[in-house]
């Protein structure tokens, strides 16, 4: 490993912790700055003719959600908003929709696609999980306007879905899934903090899984995965079970923080948001049994010796405990 890699590395990862841990609004913002331009080298690379491209969109687009985040702060430090208990004013909900812009919310989700196709896969998976933790962690202690939050839930899942009917390149398909995903964690963040936590850690590890898969076989098109998933049996359920968790089909661990979100909806009455938020995600379930497609059926001329260099231990201790997800809710029960 390069040594500039380890130092923005550390960097990056400072640059979220000081955002997350921050006591006021300015030093959150500096957090948020030294994860950017830390993350700008990380994407470059000169083996990718389009990383550069996609680095230079993702640098843009966040300076101009960083700007309109820095204004709001100011704004309402002049109109004295702090020390007010109704901080639910429009500079709130800017601020709110410069957080959504940075982690690539929809309606504000334009530049995410379009960045993540030109990335590698580790530079995919780190724009999956890791960029979207300090956002979500701000917008946590940030006044959540409850209409506006679920305009943004349900534009979310609509959009992802329509787009991701369609869509052929992995990398897009899992930006859009990603955007899916996100309605359902500012759904879990409007219950509380530690059920976001369980959410977007159970996400993480399914990316970890599908990304190193993908990693592994060299995929980046849908077409790709009928070649790819054929090399080895164990790829083959690994893939397969996943994208299942994925989409949040029971028993699979995916299954369990939407399971505490809709309680938790049905629970305050919002009948027909859980509704509208379970039939959108069932066809964006149907999008990743499409991609399955490929592991699901059997051909004839699978070898019998793998072909592919991956560390089986390790995708089949993740692979385990997506299967096994449900045997932990009664842990989880006792923590929350």
């Amino acid at each position: 490993m390069k040594l500039y890699k380890i130092v923005f590395t550390s960097t990056l990862i400072l640059g979220t912790m000081m955002a997350i841990s921050s006591y006021s609004w300015l030093t959150m913002w500096m957090g948020m700055e030294i994860n950017l331009l830390s993350i700008i080298p990380l994407l470059s690379s000169q083996k990718n003719l389009y990383s550069s491209e996609s680095s230079m969109k993702y640098f843009i687009t966040q300076a101009i959600a960083s700007t309109i985040l820095l204004m709001s702060v100011v704004m309402m430090l002049l109109m004295n908003e702090f020390i007010s208990p109704q901080m639910n004013s429009w500079f709130s909900t800017i601020m709110n929709s410069a957080l959504l812009t940075k982690m690539g919310a929809a309606p504000f989700h334009f530049w995410f696609p379009e960045v993540m196709e030109g990335l590698n896969w580790v530079n995919c998976l780190i724009m999956l999980t890791w960029q979207k933790i300090a956002p979500m962690a701000v917008m946590m202690s940030n006044h959540l306007n409850k209409n506006f939050m679920m305009a943004v839930i349900i534009m979310c899942l609509s959009i992802s879905t329509i787009m991701a009917i369609n869509q052929v390149s992995l990398r897009k398909l899992m930006a859009f899934s990603s955007i899916n995903h996100i309605a359902w964690m500012i759904a879990a963040m409007m219950i509380s903090s530690s059920s976001w936590m369980v959410y977007f850690c159970i996400y993480s590890l399914m990316n970890l899984t599908i990304v190193l898969t993908f990693k592994a076989t060299h995929s980046f098109y849908l077409k790709q995965l009928s070649s790819a998933m054929n090399k080895n049996k164990l790829i083959k359920i690994s893939f397969m079970t996943n994208f299942l968790s994925l989409g949040g089909l029971p028993p699979f661990i995916g299954f369990m923080p939407k399971w505490f979100v809709i309680n938790w909806m049905i629970n305050n009455n919002m009948y027909s948001a859980s509704f509208l938020m379970i039939v959108l995600t069932l066809i964006m379930l149907f999008v990743y049994i499409r991609m399955t497609f490929s592991s699901i059926l059997l051909e004839i001329n699978e070898p019998k010796t793998p072909n592919i260099k991956i560390n089986h231990k390790s995708i089949s201790t993740i692979n385990v405990t997506s299967i096994l997800g449900l045997l932990a809710i009664p842990f989880v029960f006792n923590l929350l």
